[in-house]
């Protein structure tokens, strides 16, 4: 009943809706086919006797433990898929029909819920609603993600919006500042309905950049390419601009897969991500899987990590893991034989390991000799510092690699040592800590000096905020998530990088947290 309930939402969404968002509600109607529900739940009705319902709840709570131990953001939030499915599978179970407003009704409105599933997002769109609040949920959760993609203004994580919101009164949602405004005065209206016309101009505007190259007004050429998970992320990187990806995380493939993946099947599926770049440059980074990034076939082997942020993940595990290593290895050098095609090793934190790994890609090097396969024996090599020992390290890998790239997500994490996506301490994760600035800075230095270049992929490059500072700072390369691409491209042709030098060296000498804000805030107007 739950899947024939999403095959039918899915049959009425608009024809011409993207492939990726479909994918939402496919995802769940996989999770629908998943033995860990109706087997799992099975399990426990036979050992105690209680009722299908019940059963099923304590199999969901089974697995969202599972996900809350995770340590990885994105991970972590899938836990909301789980609890959309169960919830959709009880209520066919209570025999709860399935709830079906009309659009007239919706059109025009703004929705508030407890949670909403990715199907319910979708039908939204369909019903032309206005704006959604939710009590639970966060940045990373699927419905978020809809939501941006689909242009809906939302805002999720408000706490008792339910018993604080009446149905009759007027709202304002801001989404971009995370603001809901019950029954505003004239002066508030007027206010945002300005702000909605600029919003609108805004975009007209950026769209304009669309292919257009990204150059300060001081003449400096800046490169501006995209993030990606699998080869249909190109599609919509295409839709902003037409360049190549700084970015490509190959473990989505094996996660999706829930294990292993051959050489063949990793070849072909980077082949696909090259072909549909049509010349521009892929960067390929190596497999970060861990112990919150997990493939059936590894988890119960040993005693779960107490901090598996810090415990075998990225090239570690892949140097624990060689022969896992070298099929992908081999998969890359093959497809660098195609095009323009680079390589990153993830959390490199001495030399030590890149020594490792540099035999490795020769053994790699001589096993593709011996197969007489087409390769490319001279594909660069470059490493993501993303530790604080690597970034006070980096004029050492900048003489050994061929680039670097930031990535400030762990680096931030790592070096103010708290977690993001914990509330109690998510408070103190910013990026403008002068810690942070000074690693991001003397890794720019030491690609200058060794005349390599530095990128950056993390969420930093991807805020408009920091990129007059990281320009200031030196950064010419940039890696960002393609719907940041034409804002970013907007404030670097605005911007005057001679004149922003000079004000970025005041920041990266200041030590008060709170005036490194003003004085970016002053960089920004």
């Amino acid at each position: 009943e739950a899947s024939a309930q999403l095959h039918e939402i899915k049959s009425r969404i608009a024809a011409d809706t993207p492939e990726d968002i479909l994918a939402f509600i496919d995802s769940h109607l996989l999770m629908l086919e998943d033995p860990a529900f109706d087997e799992g739940a099975a399990a426990i009705i036979r050992e105690f006797s209680c009722n299908a319902e019940w059963a099923l709840q304590v199999q969901c709570d089974r697995l969202v433990q599972v996900f809350d131990e995770m340590d990885d953001a994105y991970l972590k939030t899938r836990k909301d898929d789980v609890l959309h499915v169960v919830q959709r599978i009880q209520h066919c179970l209570a025999e709860k029909p399935e709830s079906k407003a009309e659009p007239v009704k919706l059109k025009g409105r703004i929705v508030i819920s407890d949670d909403l599933t990715p199907a319910d997002t979708l039908m939204m769109q369909h019903q032309k609603v206005a704006a959604f609040v939710t009590e639970f949920g966060g940045p990373l959760s699927h419905t978020a993600i809809l939501a941006r993609n689909l242009g809906i203004p939302a805002i999720v994580g408000v706490h008792n919006a339910r018993q604080l919101i009446h149905p009759t009164e007027q709202l304002i949602i801001d989404g971009h500042y995370g603001v809901v405004i019950g029954e505003p005065d004239p002066r508030s209206l007027k206010h945002y309905r300005k702000l909605r016309q600029k919003d609108a101009v805004r975009k007209q505007r950026l769209n304009q950049l669309i292919n257009k190259p990204a150059v300060t007004k001081d003449g400096v050429h800046i490169l501006l390419q995209g993030n990606i998970d699998r080869p249909e992320d190109i599609r919509k990187l295409k839709q902003y601009d037409n360049t190549g990806v700084g970015l490509y995380r190959t473990e989505m493939l094996f996660l999706e897969n829930n294990q292993s993946v051959d050489e063949e099947t990793q070849f072909k599926t980077y082949k696909r991500a090259l072909f549909r770049l049509k010349g521009k440059p892929l960067t390929i980074r190596t497999l970060d899987l861990g112990a919150d990034k997990e493939i059936q076939e590894s988890m119960g082997q040993g005693p779960m990590a107490h901090n598996p942020a810090m415990g075998l993940r990225a090239i570690r595990r892949c140097l624990k893991e060689p022969e896992s290593f070298i099929h992908q290895l081999c998969a890359i050098m093959r497809v660098a034989a195609y095009g323009d095609v680079k390589m990153m090793i993830p959390m490199l934190t001495n030399i030590h390991e890149l020594d490792q790994v540099s035999a490795l890609i020769e053994h790699a090097r001589e096993l593709l000799h011996q197969r007489t396969v087409r390769f490319n024996d001279k594909i660069e090599i470059g490493a993501m510092i993303e530790v604080p020992a690597a970034a006070i390290s980096s004029e050492v890998f900048a003489n050994r690699l061929d680039f670097l790239s930031i990535g400030t997500n762990d680096l931030i994490q790592y070096t103010l040592a708290i977690d993001r996506i914990d509330d109690e301490v998510n408070y103190l994760y910013n990026p403008l800590h002068p810690a942070v600035l000074q690693l991001v800075n003397i890794t720019i230095d030491a690609g200058k000096k060794a005349k390599v270049p530095v990128s950056m992929c993390g969420e930093m490059a991807s805020d408009p905020k920091y990129t007059r500072l990281l320009l200031g700072m030196g950064l010419n390369y940039f890696s960002v998530q393609a719907n940041a691409l034409l804002e970013i491209k907007d404030i670097i042709n605005n911007s005057n990088l001679g004149k922003l030098r000079t004000k970025v060296r005041k920041i990266l000498s200041c030590h008060d947290l709170n005036e490194i804000e003003l004085l970016v805030d002053k960089l920004n107007n």
